[in-house]
């Protein structure tokens, strides 16, 4: 059983095609789908997907690139969406520090990534994290502020020391397409830095295709190169490293057997 713990099917892309893209990924094995929220409108799609296919759950929040529109209704918007019972995560959630350079830019993501925090031990929630050049504020926050139920940083992109230390916290990683990159060093580097109870494979999708798929648009189906990938570098049998991956999702996002 293959799990993509992060995609958004509620992007424009992909969404009017959803059912093909659910169907397909399910004939290729996928069978645990998290679609993750932006904002509050994509995040109301994620639970609409959520309830419209077994084995798809949702995370509901709002990205650091889509902060312009936040307030504190938002956060009463996304507590009330994280009633639906397929709402598994609070997310995506965190730091981004690549397209937002001024020290105003990066306090305002800082106090409503810890607002959402906040939110998420109200609910007894994990968290899927964004964090882009941000490692070490997103390191200080995690450890000045616990999520209770942890989470994972998706499409990890820190050093492996980094990740090391994010780790000791009880923290999970997601590993996306760049893995199968030919010249990315380093996230092959994190894949081998990470303990295999840990690991989470994900799409990000429509973004990040894998490789032989780069450049066209991604989805869940293509989980199965990242698996492969990460099967390669840590030297393991397949079959150990989708057991894992599927356990690590179930326990993460307390996700029952179908």
């Amino acid at each position: 059983m293959l799990v993509d713990s992060h995609c958004h099917l509620n992007d424009d892309i992909l969404f009017d095609k959803r059912k093909e893209i659910i169907s397909h990924a399910k004939d290729n094995g996928v069978r645990l789908i998290l679609v993750v929220g932006w904002d509050v409108e994509s995040s109301k799609k994620a639970v609409q997907i959520a309830n419209e296919f077994d084995g798809v759950y949702a995370a509901v929040g709002v990205h650091p690139e889509n902060l312009d529109t936040i307030n504190e209704r938002t956060i009463e918007d996304l507590r009330e969406l994280a009633k639906d019972p397929k709402v598994k995560a609070i997310g995506e959630i965190g730091l981004d520090y690549h397209w937002f350079k001024e020290e105003k830019d990066h306090l305002y993501q800082k106090e409503w990534f810890i607002k959402q925090i906040d939110l998420a031990n109200e609910l007894g929630l994990p968290v899927s994290i964004h964090a882009r050049e941000a490692s070490q504020d997103t390191y200080d926050i995690l450890k000045a502020h616990p999520v209770h139920k942890l989470g994972s940083l998706h499409c990890y992109s820190g050093s492996p020391e980094m990740l090391k230390e994010f780790a000791k916290l009880g923290w999970s990683f997601g590993f996306d397409g760049p893995i199968t990159f030919k010249n990315a060093l380093t996230p092959k580097e994190n894949v081998i830095a990470c303990p295999l109870d840990r690991m989470l494979t994900e799409t990000d999708s429509p973004y990040l295709s894998p490789m032989p798929y780069r450049g066209k648009t991604n989805e869940p189906a293509h989980i199965l190169e990242i698996i492969n990938q990460i099967a390669l570098l840590k030297g393991l049998d397949r079959c150990v490293v989708e057991e894992n991956i599927e356990k690590n999702f179930r326990n993460l996002f307390h996700v029952e057997h179908l």
